[in-house]
């Protein structure tokens, strides 16, 4: 998929952030350095990360800036509050940084030194924002806590609302 029309690609950008924060508004407050793993990002740490990469990682790039990501500790946003702050915040930054750009077919560079067209950039970092968001909610799913249909209807609701079983004829 080329991004051809950067305002299509900002409405959509917003969208996707809007469903990240939707499952993100679920994390309990006591549960946000909860993980499955020792050694495994926290709920928080997930959360953390995708606001900072999609700022550092994705946009300092795209705007011709050297990629300025130092992690996602606990210390840039300790409680839930404030991850979901940091959350808006830092996409409202990125959504700048791409609403000025002049040219999506122009090149940047990777953190790794890699040349890449914008718009593929760009479009790895909202396929990287749902991966994560896919973790949250597993995570979340792990610890028995109820979150939202991803696109408005749960499969439960999806089979009840279809026409009936599915045929290969």
């Amino acid at each position: 998929m080329e991004i051809r029309d950067l305002g299509i690609f900002l409405d959509y950008f917003d969208k996707v952030h809007e469903r990240t924060m939707r499952v993100a508004r679920c994390i309990p407050a006591d549960k946000i350095d909860w993980s499955y793993r020792e050694g495994k990002f926290s709920l928080g740490a997930i959360a953390r990360h995708i606001a900072l990469a999609n700022r550092h990682i994705f946009a300092d790039p795209i705007a011709g800036e050297p990629c300025r990501y130092a992690g996602c500790g606990r210390e840039l946003a300790p409680t839930r509050e404030e991850i979901l702050a940091l959350m808006e915040r830092l996409h409202g930054e990125s959504r700048e940084i791409l609403s000025g750009l002049a040219d999506v077919n122009a090149k940047c560079r990777t953190p790794d030194g890699a040349s890449i067209t914008k718009w593929k950039w760009m479009r790895a970092m909202v396929e990287h924002e749902a991966h994560h968001r896919g973790q949250i909610y597993m995570y979340l799913a792990m610890l028995g806590v109820p979150t939202p249909p991803l696109y408005g209807l749960t499969s439960e609701q999806v089979i009840e609302k279809s026409a009936g079983p599915h045929t290969t004829d």
